[in-house]
């Protein structure tokens, strides 16, 4: 569902891992980039509507459009929502390596 939504605001390089075994307090991170602040505050907006539409909602929000950063919390899954500089720079497929990859959209 928030890869889908990620998606609808052509967030890209969508990577879904599956965090269970590895970390205790995140079943899955969701990984993505985003051209410009403005995209990135939309993908934040889409998580957070059909959240909402579920009945559900964003736990916690920090970062945002001039950070080039974005992390959203949603209890059992964190989105993180980068800019492409910072994607690389914090590397986190490289920390997260052995957890497994449930779904990539190029």
């Amino acid at each position: 569902m928030v890869a889908e939504a990620v998606s609808q605001k052509q967030g890209s390089d969508v990577l879904v891992l599956d965090t269970r075994e590895y970390c205790s307090f995140a079943d899955y991170f969701v990984i993505c980039t985003s051209e410009s602040g403005r995209q990135t505050e939309a993908i934040g907006e889409e998580i957070g509507k059909v959240l909402k539409e579920q009945g559900d909602r964003i736990v916690a929000w920090e970062g945002g459009n001039s950070s080039g950063w974005l992390l959203l919390d949603l209890g059992d899954v964190i989105v993180h929502v980068f800019g492409p500089a910072e994607r690389e720079f914090y590397g986190l497929e490289q920390l997260w390596e052995k957890a497994p990859v449930i779904l990539r959209i190029q």
